[in-house]
């Protein structure tokens, strides 16, 4: 259905929703969802080098911290240490992530095939003292 969708100039998509603590070491003892969203980013990368071949592009959104009910409690907690820690000073809206991904869906993306893109506001880049 996916090569069916695609034309030469606008592939089909496959966006996958990751995270940055699956291209850093997160402080907590998050083994099992650190190394899966890993995994989640090479799979996408995999994808990308067999699927791009059919004209379907593979892309990975490594999010950092947004509100939602996996995070509740850590940011009801944690919250404000948190947003210290992400140089825009602030935690992720759902618009963050649509941007990102209306990006890569739009004509715009339509060369961005194997990529990982941080929706974070640059905190997996930031220094951790």
């Amino acid at each position: 259905m996916l090569e069916k969708a695609s034309a030469p100039n606008d592939p089909a998509r496959i966006i996958n929703i990751g995270s940055i603590d699956g291209l850093r070491v997160p402080s907590l003892e998050t083994f099992a969802y650190s190394s899966s969203k890993a995994g989640l980013h090479h799979l996408s990368r995999v994808l990308a080098n067999h699927l791009g071949k059919r004209n379907v592009t593979s892309n990975t959104l490594a999010c950092g911290p947004f509100e939602s009910k996996m995070m509740a409690a850590t940011l009801e907690a944690f919250g404000e240490t948190i947003k210290a820690g992400v140089p825009l000073g602030r935690i992720g809206t759902p618009q963050d992530v649509a941007g990102a991904c209306l990006f890569l869906s739009s004509r715009a993306g339509a060369y961005i095939n194997g990529a990982t893109i941080p929706v974070d506001g640059g905190s997996a880049i930031a220094a951790k003292l």
